[in-house]
């Protein structure tokens, strides 16, 4: 069988490895007012950062259209066989639901919908599994099998300098923003059962940051191979220097540095850092 490998825009898979695994992506949109933006492909992070600045309210964003995943698959329904679609958590997007729903609508072509219950290049690293098992032509049953097998040790913790913007989006709830907000904790977050939640309620930036590095520790100090990515709201800096001093420390770890694009950013704003990783 020919297989095709599609993720959509969170997974921020810099283009040049799109291009080098034939991964196709369909975008998440971005609404500054009446202004509308495909991320990723209209809209960088970078332009992202510098248009927040003068906005005046916070921009809200929208999972795919159906027919948007409906015209991709009738397309790659010409050359391949199957699709392994890769998409963000369920339990904060509809956009995994789209897919199934157009694969439903779409004749000739069997897809198969992975609900990776996370987001940004942890889910990325999904969907170059995925393409480096499809080039090799392995059966579309065989990758979800390994992409299953992978998500037992995928994992990602984040920490975010304003709890509002995921309170505004609806991603946490108005109560947790409240007390996270009267007491200026820096809590960690991470996906529980496809949703965010608090992981620990930690009162300095500093110490939040050792908190992911003691938990990394305990997920990478066996020596397994795995890799892992630093992911960062508009501070680069900072994350290549955690890249860094954890690359010394673990050389089991493949590491790479990727960002938090318009969509997710919108939701934890500014100033995020994040941590994920999965064996190999």
């Amino acid at each position: 069988m020919r297989t095709a490998v599609v993720t959509d825009s969170t997974a921020y898979i810099p283009k040049e490895l799109r291009e080098q695994f034939d991964i196709h992506m369909v975008p998440l949109v971005v609404n500054f007012g009446t202004e509308t933006f495909s991320e990723e492909v209209d809209l960088t992070a970078e332009e992202f950062f510098e248009r927040i600045k003068t906005s005046e309210k916070l921009p809200t964003t929208s999972q795919p259209a159906i027919g948007a995943f409906v015209d991709l698959f009738e397309k790659l329904a010409k050359e391949y066989d199957a699709v392994i679609t890769v998409h963000l958590s369920s339990g904060i997007s509809g956009t995994y639901q789209g897919s199934v729903a157009a694969g439903q609508m779409v004749e000739d072509l069997k897809i198969y919908s992975f609900d990776s219950e996370i987001s940004c290049m942890v889910q990325g690293f999904y969907a170059i599994e995925a393409a480096k098992m499809a080039q090799n032509g392995a059966h579309p049953d065989d990758i979800i099998a390994r992409l299953d097998a992978l998500k037992q040790s995928a994992r990602a913790y984040f920490m975010v300098d304003d709890l509002s913007h995921l309170q505004r989006g609806g991603r946490l709830s108005s109560a947790q923003a409240f007390i996270g907000g009267i007491l200026q904790v820096k809590p960690l977050l991470h996906f529980v059962d496809k949703v965010i939640v608090p992981y620990e309620k930690i009162r300095t930036r500093k110490k939040a940051l050792g908190r992911i590095y003691e938990i990394f520790h305990d997920a990478a100090c066996m020596g397994e191979p795995m890799q892992a990515v630093v992911i960062h709201a508009n501070r680069e800096d900072d994350a290549r220097e955690i890249m860094s001093e954890l690359a010394a420390k673990y050389p089991n770890v493949e590491f790479s540095l990727s960002y938090f694009g318009p969509v997710i950013a919108t939701h934890l704003g500014e100033g995020a850092l994040g941590l994920g990783w999965m064996k190999r």
